[in-house]
């Protein structure tokens, strides 16, 4: 019988469990995109609390796009040593870190961010942004694949164990795979192959940049749960093409800001509710044989063992629930009938920082 507390190897990484913090935006960066001691503090007692291993917020690949407030970024080589200091504190505690990497495309802080360009493919207005992205032409389209390339390589020099492909919620390389956003007639619009093609190529760019063994992984939606949105057939044909590229692992999520209600990435969820995306992760599990990660309302030890016992998931991540406990894990080691303090009320997402709510400075409600 499988148990959430298994050591495990995935992609040649030795993990000490199957939890795995998924990315989360904290907002605490400096104005250029570099670590703040709130950020070295953040992921320190994440690493103490217990996870296995831990996926960076999304991290911005040049600094041309606009992006968040307090967004960290990667796109220069004076990131390295900041990051070669979080990822040592991080092994410290026995724990994996892999960054995620993401161009937000219209999913930015135009404001915070004057004279940055906003990309789409195609000059079709946000839905939940109102922000209308500048059409990419095919030389920016060859940027945003070497900086993503570049980008990996520098996590790699960093000491990062991995890193991952954004491709959820809604940012640039989700938006390719959207019908309602990619109007292009090009080789890069259109029909399922050619709107794929920008993920796959920018995949294969960062597997000739960082070589065969390093850990590459993708995070990308089940659907995107609105009219003329990404479908499961989208998601599954771009996680088949994937795998035979040679994807070492794939975290399935789902929806964006323009999702119908309560089936985007950060629904209210009930006990009944919980792990919502199981049913897509499943199905792409089973059919890829890649490893797969399960994100989404997970909030009972004994609900998600039930998951790795009657499915092909292999893995557990995390959002809120970490929030809300950075030790979460070691208190599932104490008494795993306690369910996850967090309520799923999205208070955290403040916009200036995201923090729990519920948890004082002293963290006497933590």
């Amino acid at each position: 019988m499988k148990s959430l507390f298994d050591k495990t190897e995935l992609a040649g990484m030795r993990l000490k469990n199957r939890f795995i913090r998924s990315a989360t935006y904290d907002g605490f960066a400096d104005e250029n995109g570099h670590m703040t001691e709130k950020v070295y503090e953040i992921y320190e007692d994440l690493a103490k609390g217990g996870v296995g291993t831990i996926i960076t917020g999304l991290t911005f690949v040049s600094d041309l796009e606009s992006v968040y407030p307090g967004q960290e970024g990667i796109y220069d080589d004076t990131f390295i040593n900041g990051y070669q200091k979080l990822t040592e504190m991080v092994h410290r505690y026995d724990a994996k870190i892999i960054m995620q990497l993401v161009s937000n495309g219209s999913q930015a802080s135009v404001a915070a961010n004057s004279g940055k360009v906003v990309w789409g493919p195609s000059a079709v207005e946000d839905l939940a942004y109102k922000i209308t992205p500048q059409e990419m032409t095919k030389e920016d389209i060859a940027f945003v694949q070497r900086a993503f390339a570049d980008a990996a390589d520098r996590a790699k020099k960093s000491g990062f164990d991995g890193i991952q492909m954004h491709v959820a919620h809604g940012y640039l390389l989700n938006r390719f795979l959207t019908p309602y956003y990619n109007r292009r007639t090009d080789e890069y619009g259109g029909n399922q192959e050619n709107r794929s093609r920008m993920v796959l190529e920018i995949y294969e760019a960062i597997r000739d940049r960082v070589g065969p063994d390093y850990p590459v992984f993708i995070k990308i939606n089940s659907e995107d749960f609105f009219e003329q949105g990404m479908t499961f057939s989208d998601c599954k044909y771009v996680c088949h093409r994937l795998a035979e590229l040679g994807i070492d692992g794939i975290e399935i999520s789902g929806g964006n800001p323009a999702s119908r209600p309560n089936e985007g990435f950060s629904r209210r969820v009930s006990t009944e509710q919980e792990s919502y995306f199981k049913k897509y992760a499943d199905e792409i599990a089973q059919e890829t044989k890649i490893p797969v990660i399960l994100v989404g309302g997970n909030r009972h030890v004994k609900g998600l063992t039930e998951v790795l016992n009657s499915t092909a998931i292999e893995y557990i991540a995390l959002c809120r629930p970490f929030i809300r406990e950075s030790d979460l894990v070691n208190h599932w080691l104490e008494d795993d009938a306690v369910p996850a303090k967090c309520i799923s009320c999205n208070k955290c997402f403040t916009g200036a920082g995201t923090v729990c709510i519920f948890k004082s400075q002293n963290n006497v409600t933590q």
